[in-house]
């Protein structure tokens, strides 16, 4: 399976912290829009694509577009800019990071904090806060508010590589899920049932862009797409691992706010199998996505899972996954959308 670089390199890149999704939207609709029968942009700014199947049942696959980042929320007299997190950050990566301020213009800045040189033996000793951290452009005050306000977005300022057969950028979570959905809705020929694909918002501050939409769908079946950790590092033990780089898609079998239905994590194995897609199982306990929404928000609930693709250094400022658990993904994907209604879905 070919793997399309520049398509995931611009999905990574471009800017869309929660609440601020406008770019990445709009890219993901140039990407889809001759590969639908329909999409809208619903009131929180989710996108929703339906491709037509050969049963009017319904599932929603769901992967996020918003990546974590940071807004604006004051000015000192010197111009350094003071922020709050939009999603969850470990603040010791932060140190002398490149980031963006998406204001009148897009301005860099770098995180600064308190030199080592000057601080004392206790505060060497300290775990970073957020707290500790500023943003310096570079500019005194006047110069500062020219172009940048209070509430202006800011993500993190860092280009995709190749390495290996990997790929590292930041926000691989989740714009290589966005990346997948926009792949299989390529790829796809004739799904199942009527394909519900959702390019959700704000998921990184509470899931809410697809409780919105799962409501509105209220699908049948449901599979959300995200990434998953791969703590396979030196010092981790085996039962820590989550899931291996490069051991092929993790299929979800709980995490923090999801049991996924038996049926679907078994229908799911069952047609990776038939396919000789290779797959590794994915227990998460601290953390949720998607599937929580699908599973729980439409009227009816939803037979819902997920299907997960492996990390590392998940939430820091560079992340990287696996071209070939990033394919298999896709390949998994797509053989599910075409297969759901052969599958019997009776409770046991």
């Amino acid at each position: 399976m070919s793997f399309n670089t520049p398509l995931l390199k611009k999905i990574c890149e471009i800017a869309g912290a929660p609440g601020f999704e406008s770019r990445i939207r709009n890219l993901v609709i140039q990407e889809i829009k001759d590969h639908v029968d329909s999409y809208e942009i619903d009131n929180m700014g989710n996108i929703i694509a339906i491709k037509k199947g050969a049963s009017d049942q319904k599932v929603m696959v769901a992967a996020h577009m918003d990546e974590i980042g940071f807004i604006v929320s004051h000015i000192d007299e010197n111009g350094f800019v003071r922020f709050q997190t939009l999603g969850g950050f470990d603040p010791k990566t932060l140190t002398a990071q490149r980031v963006i301020i998406h204001g009148k213009e897009d301005v860099i800045g770098v995180m600064g904090s308190k030199p080592i040189h000057v601080m004392s033996a206790e505060e060497k000793q300290k775990v970073a806060k957020q707290s500790d951290y500023f943003i310096d452009l570079g500019m005194n005050k006047e110069e500062v508010e020219k172009i940048v306000s209070i509430g202006d977005s800011i993500t993190r300022e860092r280009e995709l590589i190749e390495m290996g057969n990997c790929v590292n950028c930041k926000s691989i979570d989740n714009r290589v899920s966005v990346f997948i959905l926009i792949e299989t809705l390529k790829k796809i020929k004739r799904p199942s049932m009527d394909f519900y694909a959702v390019f959700s918002v704000q998921e990184e501050v509470g899931l809410r862009g697809a409780n919105v939409a799962a409501h509105s769908i209220n699908p049948d079946f449901g599979i959300a797409l995200d990434t998953t950790i791969a703590y396979d590092l030196p010092g981790a033990q085996a039962h820590e691992y989550v899931t291996k780089l490069g051991e092929g898609t993790a299929i979800k079998i709980l995490d923090a706010m999801t049991i996924c239905d038996q049926r679907m994590v078994r229908f799911l194995r069952e047609t990776a199998n038939q396919k000789g897609i290779k797959w590794q199982n994915e227990i998460l306990v601290a953390g949720g996505t998607d599937t929580a929404s699908i599973q729980q928000k439409g009227k009816n609930g939803a037979i819902a899972g997920a299907i997960s693709i492996p990390t590392r250094h998940l939430h820091q400022v560079i992340e990287m996954a696996h071209k070939d658990d990033i394919n298999g993904s896709t390949q998994l994907l797509i053989a599910a959308l075409e297969n759901l209604t052969n599958f019997d879905w009776g409770w046991e």
